[in-house]
């Protein structure tokens, strides 16, 4: 009998409530879990990471089987289902803590960078990929309101606003990739 094994990896692509929504539900994904990475404050919550003085990111944790997603498929995943050509922004989120960024292993930053090319290569977003491939960080993880945030609150505005036009967005593109049991 053999054992599937997981991987681990942080992207971060702007709000951490859209990322996690939209890795939620994929095959091969076993885990999604909004936290912060990046940054020089031990510890950090929403509301610090908010002021721009801590250096952290709004990521997502995902944990997955490779067997069932391989890494390049959940990156080509990544790098089109947030804008990865702008600086500290997605949409009219902005800071620093909305950065386009992959924090990985060595072996992972390796195809995130051959996949970040082909991306880059493909001219799909029509401007050059800015996304930075840094060595993992430390990860702490969001405070509980934010875990789960857009199948808890999806009545709210930012989330019919945003969130559910990105899902729908990914869920179209990416059909197949999606357990059938999922809510669409």
């Amino acid at each position: 009998m053999t054992h599937a094994t997981t991987e681990t990896i942080l992207l971060g692509g702007g709000c951490f409530w859209c990322m996690e929504a939209v890795f939620k539900g994929l095959r091969g994904i076993k885990a999604v879990l909004p936290g912060y990475a990046g940054g020089h404050t031990p510890h950090p919550t929403y509301e610090e990471v908010c002021t721009n003085t801590t250096g952290h990111a709004e990521v997502i944790e995902v944990v997955f089987d490779p067997a069932e997603m391989p890494l390049r498929d959940l990156l080509a995943i990544y790098f089109t289902t947030h804008n990865p050509t702008e600086i500290n922004r997605q949409g009219n989120d902005v800071g620093e803590q909305y950065r386009s960024v992959v924090y990985g292993t060595p072996q992972q930053l390796a195809v995130a960078e051959k996949v970040r090319q082909a991306i880059d290569e493909s001219n799909i977003w029509g401007k050059p990929v800015v996304t930075a491939l840094e060595p993992r960080p430390t990860f702490w993880p969001a405070e509980e309101q934010h875990q789960d945030y857009f199948a808890r609150n999806p009545d709210k505005a930012y989330c019919q606003a945003v969130i559910a036009p990105k899902v729908a967005k990914a869920r179209q593109l990416y059909r197949a990739r999606y357990s059938q049991d999922q809510p669409s």
